[in-house]
């Protein structure tokens, strides 16, 4: 649980689920890691970190991309290659996003919560340049980026010169986000659900 994004996968996820939409969720857990079913028909993968000691996050971030990419690589295999799209949150996971579409030819969303310029007071030191960089690159291997509001539309196009058509900006009202997220998906990976 880091925030709210947890919260908000989740809640994703089921509403997916309910559309009949195949949902796997990669994600982290020390403890508890392997495949879990859930009720609402949700498939979620946990993996943990190889390495166990780490410098700060961006080294723990970088070898623990390592285990998403083989726990994505084992669904995409296992559903015989008909994977439509990866949904990746913020810039934690882009570099196995990268990976995934450059080898498996996975397209991917660029969900973005928070970015670096907001989250730190120190931009020009060398690690969070290293974080910029990472976000750079989700920025330009995504097919969209969705955020929640145009404030952060403009942010990113104001930090990292993403053309704006490349941005998709999705509601917060209960009422249209899985509308607009599902447009989105449609969009980009070919999902066709209503």
């Amino acid at each position: 649980m880091v925030g709210k994004l947890s919260g908000y996968v989740k809640a994703l996820s089921v509403q997916l689920a309910t559309k009949n939409v195949e949902v796997n969720v990669v994600t982290y857990d020390d403890h508890l890691t392997g495949l879990d079913q859930e009720p609402t028909g949700v498939k979620t993968v946990r993996v943990s970190n190889p390495v166990r000691t780490h410098i700060g996050v961006l080294t723990w971030v970088l070898t623990l991309n390592q285990e998403v990419e083989r726990a994505a690589a084992n669904i995409y295999y296992q559903a015989n290659e008909q994977i439509d799209l990866i949904d990746v949150y913020d810039w934690h996971f882009i570099p196995a996003a990268v990976t995934l579409k450059s080898g498996l030819g996975m397209p991917f969303v660029y969900s973005v919560e928070s970015l670096e310029d907001h989250r730190s007071q120190a931009l020009n030191t060398p690690y969070n340049m290293a974080i910029k960089s990472i976000e750079w690159l989700g920025f330009f291997e995504a097919e969209k980026i969705s955020v929640k509001s145009e404030w952060m539309r403009d942010e990113v196009i104001r930090i990292y010169k993403v053309p704006k058509e490349k941005i998709n900006v999705i509601s917060t009202d209960p009422d249209l986000w899985l509308t607009d997220i599902l447009k989105l998906y449609n969009d980009v990976g070919g999902l066709k659900v209503k």
